[in-house]
């Protein structure tokens, strides 16, 4: 069986006294929410943090509310997934990511994991989540105590792949994430949050505490998640693919009879559209390219499927996560033809 490390457990009452406790016990301690990633991880001695700050008592990071200034909705990254899955805002009005947190996992982590936890998820490989003495006998792989990436010999990066499902929503949804450290608060939008680095794959410093995801209002909006993974409760994704459409009214596209038709997709036109992947790199990927494509034009089933082969270019699938190279790559495409058309119908 395997055991935690020892370690002391701090429990501050507010954000302020929290962001105080890490930048004074440095890098012996780490924050804690749900634990449900960081728990095996410490047991397979990945971190070995002698201080934990727990979070699970603050308020502050457990609320929902308008974010009027801004016109939108603030989350607190303390809220559990569970929550976000079953809000009636979240659901009503981000649907997609009400999606994305009720595929998290299984009911039971669901309920211990939070928002602000799976959003910064730790990257994933099958050479680094093993336990100390595998990895050891091995030999230490560059994401943790080595220097090379036993995925690619040859890359000068770590390659783990980025595991969250939340992440390629909250990109879609243009949304920005508001952190709080020892040198004050700082907003960072979603889109510069993430680095393809599996190694280093977050702009936040480690002191740093994620407090809440502004989600702008996407009134009118289409979006939905589609999430690939060898079981339908527990696995991580081993694809994960979020979209987000504007379509024209009747006013912009002069054509007042345009409708969605539900056997060819649809017969209207694209104002804007986001599409992003996850699980296939170290961050998650925007498919510009995919984009341009659609933006502006008519969403044919033709059009679609095209886009979907452009964007499925972005993944390059490396043998470090399940299922087979070629089955992955070709889920791709399949996956977002097929989230953009359950989006429009919906």
């Amino acid at each position: 069986m395997l055991r935690l490390p020892p370690f002391e457990y701090h429990a501050p009452s507010n954000i302020a006294e929290a962001v105080a406790l890490k930048a004074e016990l440095g890098d012996s301690a780490m924050y804690s929410a749900g634990g449900t990633d960081l728990f095996p991880n410490m047991k397979r001695r990945q971190f070995t943090p002698q201080n934990l700050i727990g979070l699970t008592d603050l308020e502050e990071l457990r609320t929902i509310s308008e974010e009027k200034s801004a016109n939108g909705l603030l989350i607190g990254s303390g809220v559990s997934l569970s929550e976000v899955a079953q809000h009636a805002e979240i659901r009503g009005r981000f649907p997609a990511l009400a999606q994305a947190a009720a595929l998290v996992s299984a009911p039971q982590l669901r309920n211990m994991g939070t928002l602000g936890g799976n959003l910064c998820l730790d990257t994933r490989c099958n050479y680094y989540n093993q336990t100390f003495q595998w990895r050891k006998a091995l030999g230490f792989c560059l994401k943790k105590e080595g220097d090379s990436c036993w995925v690619a010999l040859s890359s000068p990066k770590c390659l783990a792949v980025s595991s969250s499902d939340c992440a390629p929503v909250v990109l879609a949804l243009n949304a920005e994430f508001n952190l709080a450290g020892p040198q004050g608060q700082r907003t960072v939008a979603a889109a510069e949050f993430y680095k393809n680095d599996g190694a280093d794959f977050l702009n936040k410093t480690s002191d740093e505490l994620l407090v809440s995801i502004r989600l702008p209002e996407h009134e009118g909006w289409k979006m939905n998640y589609k999430k690939l993974r060898r079981r339908d409760s527990i696995d991580f994704p081993i694809l994960g693919v979020a979209v987000a459409i504007r379509l024209k009214n009747s006013a912009e596209s002069g054509d007042a009879g345009s409708s969605v038709d539900a056997e060819k997709t649809a017969s209207i036109d694209c104002a804007e559209i986001r599409i992003v992947l996850g699980a296939v790199a170290s961050a998650p990927l925007r498919a510009y390219e995919a984009e341009k494509m659609l933006v502006g034009e008519r969403l044919t089933t033709e059009r679609i499927a095209a886009a979907a082969q452009l964007a499925a270019k972005l993944a390059k699938p490396m043998d470090n996560t399940d299922m087979t190279l070629g089955f992955r790559k070709k889920m791709v495409t399949r996956f977002v033809e097929e989230a953009l058309k359950e989006a429009l119908e919906n």
